[in-house]
């Protein structure tokens, strides 16, 4: 019986001919447009991930206390709702911290009179805190403190940068879903066509006995199979732009995000994006028979 319906369903591939193919196309298109917005803001969302654990505000000190202070300005500070950690940074620290940043020309700081830079803490701000109007909160908080002289430090960046992340996955969830309604009204329209050249045989097989389910089976193995090229098709050609254009954009990822590498679809992922692809085929058959699979 499984024989049956597998060589039924690639028999009625072909009877679907240009209009079948014009269905794969399509669907590999919309996978791949869904696919490629996808990783885009799969990147983006390591990134934003990261620069939020990285994400400091710099309260820095009017005087630099005495080494037995120290530890009691860390509790006062850690007290500070808001706060996650905490860390001091001498004078001396600073000027070793600005000494590594210029690299090469760090002899321009020895030649300075004096330390001009003042001690600081740093604060990590919690999860609920990492945020534009959380960081504005933890910053005023801070600026009340009497050792504080000035505070620095923001989310604005890594909020903008999340603002874009859920742009395009918006934009991507958009052009994914119109085309894959093209997709599954050219499937619908290529399994019309095959119920109308089979229109005879499917007589003949219901006088004989046959049961609907049997009859129209085939139909839906067709638009799900018409489904899986396309979304073979399209994560292959995902596969082969990501080797060929991750390579060049990491220096600018590097750059301008902080990322390392980009990373692709895990396996879940590209099973997610092959099961759509089964699912988009799988509702054209269906929907060619203007009444719920039985």
């Amino acid at each position: 019986m499984l024989a049956f319906l597998v060589g039924e369903a690639v028999r009625d591939l072909r009877r679907a001919g240009r209009v079948g193919l014009s269905a794969v196309v399509l669907i590999t298109l919309s996978l791949a447009a869904l696919g490629g917005f996808w990783l885009v803001s799969l990147n983006l969302e390591r990134a934003v991930t990261q620069w939020r654990e990285r994400l400091r505000v710099v309260a820095y000190l009017r005087e630099e206390p005495r080494s037995e202070a120290v530890a009691e300005l860390i509790r006062k500070v850690q007290a500070v709702p808001g706060v996650q950690r905490v860390r001091y940074v001498s004078r001396s620290e600073a000027l070793e911290s600005l000494k590594r940043t210029l690299g090469g020309q760090s002899s321009v700081v020895d030649q300075l009179p004096r330390n001009p830079l003042p001690a600081s803490v740093e604060v990590t701000p919690d999860e609920a805190t990492a945020t534009p109007e959380g960081t504005r909160a933890l910053v005023q908080r801070l600026v009340a403190l009497p050792e504080v002289e000035e505070v620095q430090g923001g989310a604005e960046w890594v909020e903008s940068l999340a603002q874009w992340r859920r742009l395009f996955q918006l934009t991507g969830l958009g052009v994914g879903a119109v085309l894959a309604l093209a997709a599954i009204l050219t499937v619908t329209t290529a399994t019309t066509l095959v119920l109308h050249v089979r229109r005879d045989e499917m007589e003949i097989m219901r006088l004989v006995g046959a049961t609907e389910r049997v009859i129209r089976l085939p139909l839906l193995l067709q638009g799900m199979a018409q489904g899986l090229m396309g979304a073979v098709i399209a994560l292959g050609g995902l596969e082969a732009a990501y080797a060929l254009l991750a390579p060049r954009l990491e220096p600018l990822l590097t750059l301008t995000l902080g990322l390392s590498r980009a990373v692709f679809l895990s396996a879940p992922e590209m099973l997610a994006l092959l099961g759509g692809g089964a699912v988009l085929g799988a509702l054209g058959g269906v929907l060619a028979k203007g009444r719920p699979f039985a």
